[in-house]
């Protein structure tokens, strides 16, 4: 079988899983989180960079390649793992949240939705059917559905037509598909609707999909509207396939997710936040520019065994901003990566051990998370 999940364990506190994605370029354990290589690279990392913080997985965008350079020139150049360099496994969104994003130039219709090209201006009709098209060019391991994100707070009547229209949209996606080793996952929309959502979730499920995501979410709600739709989505997923939270988050998130249920994250906050100086560890967030760093000799993180920390000190880190080097973006970013699998790590072991409680209230203490 070229794709598999295999649940190993099951937290007795919490019911967290703890388990196996099985692709064709390699498996990915669960929970994991991915990090987000829009156009094919992880801003301002190499490929070894990003393999040494200890990522299985990472992301790649259909709308930005699919734009730029095209996904005809990625096939040419013998897809996205060969073009990048990355010999793990991938996967590529549908690029709905980037297109509907585009508030006033697209246009919206139950066939496709069409917008202009944000690098030309040039005219895109988007069906359901080009997006898995592109998605088989780039050969990522997972392609995800296209699927109608509604920014939030919207009308009930909006979000359920939003909604309604992606599970078509999904038996499209899955209808047209044509190649075995690239799982498709669908996506589960209803806003903050909890009746919307467990429709959705039970109409997807029945189709005959390789895994699951939940989407819509980390737009703009508070943390809390967003578990409280997750912890009521994830039953209705079938308990023998991957789930995932797209979009998601900052490290507590991330665990706070994994309690409810979810098995993969992706999100641009790592890398995004370490290109503006910001870092995350163990003893909470450092903002590096502050001048209290300027002579300091301290490693950024004394837990952490990247690059980063093994080699430079907080003070030569604050100098490199300081001094607009394009270094110290790419040495945070490092760092932050690193450290979200090392969360993600320390989640699977606890989850192994039935202490996932205790492990999260020990980094919320640590994050000064009350």
């Amino acid at each position: 079988m070229t794709f598999r999940f295999q649940l190993h364990h099951t937290d007795a506190e919490t019911g967290a899983r703890r388990g196996t994605f099985t692709t064709p370029h390699g498996p990915v354990e669960t929970p994991g989180f991915m990090p987000v290589g829009t156009q094919g690279t992880v801003k301002g990392l190499t490929i070894d960079h990003v393999a040494s913080t200890g990522a299985h997985m990472i992301l790649g965008n259909t709308y930005h390649l699919g734009l730029r350079p095209g996904h005809q020139t990625v096939r040419a150049l013998g897809g996205l793992h060969a073009m990048s360099g990355w010999e793990g496994p991938i996967l590529t969104d549908s690029g709905g949240f980037q297109v509907f994003s585009l508030k006033g130039i697209n246009k919206i219709s139950e066939h496709s939705v069409v917008f202009r090209s944000h690098i030309d201006g040039a005219l895109i009709d988007l069906t359901p059917e080009h997006s898995i098209e592109i998605q088989e060019s780039l050969g990522s391991d997972v392609a995800m559905v296209l699927d109608h994100v509604v920014a939030l707070p919207a009308e009930r009547g909006e979000v359920q037509q939003a909604m309604e229209r992606s599970i078509r949209w999904a038996k499209r996606c899955l209808e047209y598909a044509s190649r075995d080793d690239q799982a498709k996952f669908a996506i589960v929309q209803g806003g903050l609707d909890v009746d919307l959502r467990v429709q959705c979730a039970r109409e997807l499920a029945a189709m005959d999909f390789e895994g699951y995501a939940v989407g819509g979410l980390s737009v703009g709600e508070t943390p809390d509207e967003m578990y409280r739709i997750t912890a009521a989505t994830t039953p209705e997923l079938p308990a023998e396939k991957p789930r995932y939270l797209m979009g998601v988050g900052r490290p507590i998130d991330l665990l706070e997710s994994v309690v409810r249920g979810i098995d993969l994250f992706d999100c641009v906050m790592p890398t995004r936040n370490g290109r503006n100086g910001f870092a995350f560890t163990d003893s909470g967030p450092i903002k590096i520019r502050n001048a209290k760093h300027k002579t300091d000799t301290s490693p950024l993180d004394e837990s952490c065994d990247c690059l980063t920390c093994t080699r430079h000190s907080r003070g030569y880190l604050r100098h490199l901003f300081i001094a607009g080097e394009m270094l110290g973006p790419t040495l945070l970013s490092l760092h932050n990566l690193t450290y979200y699998q090392k969360v993600m790590r320390g989640a699977r072991e606890a989850i192994q051990e039935n202490r996932l409680a205790e492990f999260i209230a020990t980094k919320k203490s640590q994050w000064g998370i009350t």
